[in-house]
């Protein structure tokens, strides 16, 4: 039971953390749930990667949430989206 509380607790930061993302980068209108989840759980594995590399911190899904886990995970989702936009318009947006 415990890892499927995990799971969804997972998904769920996942969906936060995307949502947050599309609207640090102002594509919240352009993208749906499963984008949010798509982008939040993948930009969380970057951000918080990048983020334990260079400072030794950073971790998502845990309970409590980790402030500065979540807040590599957005910085992660933001750079995903924004590497998205650079290939599909050319820009950052």
């Amino acid at each position: 039971m415990g890892q499927i509380l995990g799971f969804v607790w997972f998904l769920l930061m996942g969906s936060f953390v995307g949502w947050l993302a599309s609207l640090v980068m102002r594509r919240d209108a352009d993208m749906g749930l499963v984008a949010n989840v798509v982008v939040g759980v993948i930009g969380s594995f970057i951000g918080n990667s990048v983020f334990s590399f260079i400072f030794g911190s950073g971790r998502i899904g845990g309970w409590p949430p980790d402030l500065s886990g979540i807040l590599a995970a957005v910085a992660g989702a933001s750079l995903l989206l924004a590497i998205v936009n650079l290939i599909q318009r050319g820009r950052l947006r």
